[in-house]
């Protein structure tokens, strides 16, 4: 009945799809090899590098392509730190926020156990990372590299880059963008030095990621040498997913304020009604500043595996717990460190084309599937502590 899982994976474009199909037809060949079947994959390449570039707005030979946002955050930051250290011939200082998703947080504890020090920023109850934390830390001898994502991938909330990205100028300090959650969904900050960003969240194939390293910022590869993409990501490119997937992003970003536009009241929907239709749940991020597909919410009394699957039994697919790392079965980095309620949650994402009915639909079943489950720990709807509420809001 709906799939509202599209923070994970949006469904693969029509756009995507044919430009997929077309490009396996004429983008088989090796693109660094001189002849008539390589010259027109390397055409193909570099025309999905020129459409990448126009939409994050550098220059096409700032754009490299990898398998996924993940490698493209571990070369992102494993790059910019090893380039730097050796600048300063030693460990350095890594400033990150506590909400970032996993890839960021592991790459960072690799550069910690490495020796770096690294500063973990604190967010709001909304989930908006300190930008005034973030200036101080970068702000420190031997800072190395920032991190800060454009919008959480769990709860949607806006993050302050271009704050954060003018206190990282002023100290002469990189900053690596996480774009993840937001490409394709709404016009990407300025001010960054390094971006990565992953083709399945906006409609193309997985299997393709981005990396983007502006001139003159300095990045060493860590891995051993290879031609490939500006020397930046070894292997042969997958080239017809990198055409599917920038022809997705092409049009995911020119049809963007029609998609927030459509989106947007459905998930203001959910936000307004939800309180209402099951006691003892709590709402989460920022309405007032968010992406327009996400929301998450948790219920009190409840495992929010549970829910997922009971859902997914109704005809809806959504997630649950840290969403980024589910097979740990460990609760949300991201609502542990806004202080809010890390069991029982569930994130819904809606991709485009999602209808009303589908989200009616959703809205009515929740509160029987909850009532049930509750009743299976012997508690019955809203016999628990606390009144139900929205942890939504400005600042």
């Amino acid at each position: 009945m709906g799939y509202f899982d599209a923070a994970s994976a949006e469904p693969v474009s029509p756009v995507a799809r044919a430009a997929l199909l077309a490009a396996l037809g004429d983008g088989w060949a090796d693109p660094i090899r001189l002849h008539r079947e390589g010259r027109r994959a390397a055409l193909l390449l570099e025309a999905a590098r020129e459409q990448v570039a126009a939409v994050l707005r550098c220059r096409p030979d700032e754009v490299a392509f990898t398998s996924s946002g993940t490698q493209a955050v571990q070369l992102a930051v494993l790059g910019a730190v090893r380039a730097r250290q050796t600048a300063t011939r030693g460990p350095g200082h890594v400033v990150t926020s506590a909400v970032e998703h996993s890839s960021v947080l592991t790459a960072v504890a690799s550069e910690e156990d490495a020796g770096s020090q690294v500063t973990i920023i604190g967010v709001s109850p909304q989930g908006r990372a300190d930008a005034d934390a973030f200036g101080a830390a970068v702000a420190a001898d031997r800072t190395v590299l920032a991190c800060l994502q454009s919008a959480n991938h769990e709860v949607g909330t806006i993050q302050p880059v271009a704050q954060v990205a003018a206190a990282c100028q002023e100290a002469g300090v990189p900053l690596l963008v996480d774009a993840g959650a937001s490409a394709g969904r709404m016009a990407l900050p300025d001010g960054w030095s390094l971006l990565a960003a992953s083709g399945h969240k906006w409609g193309g194939p997985p299997g393709v990621g981005v990396l983007a390293v502006r001139k003159p910022v300095r990045w060493k590869s860590p891995l051993p040498a290879d031609s490939r993409e500006w020397h930046r990501v070894p292997g042969f490119p997958n080239l017809p997913a990198i055409v599917a997937a920038a022809a997705a992003l092409t049009e995911a970003d020119a049809t963007r304020d029609a998609a927030d536009t459509a989106l947007r009241p459905l998930i203001e929907l959910i936000r307004d009604r939800l309180p209402g239709l099951v006691p003892d749940t709590v709402v989460h991020g920022d309405p007032a500043s968010s992406l327009p597909h996400i929301v998450t919410f948790s219920c009190l009394y409840l495992d929010g595996e549970a829910l997922v699957t009971e859902l997914d039994k109704a005809g809806f697919s959504v997630s649950s717990g840290s969403a980024c790392a589910s097979e740990t079965q460990q609760p949300s980095h991201v609502l542990a460190a806004m202080g809010a309620l890390t069991h029982g949650n569930v994130r819904v994402s809606l991709p485009r084309g999602t209808t009303h009915e589908s989200v009616t639909a959703f809205l009515a079943a929740l509160p029987d599937i909850v009532s049930r489950l509750r009743g299976t720990v012997g508690r019955l709807t809203g016999t628990g502590p606390g009144a139900s509420r929205s942890a939504g809001g400005d600042q």
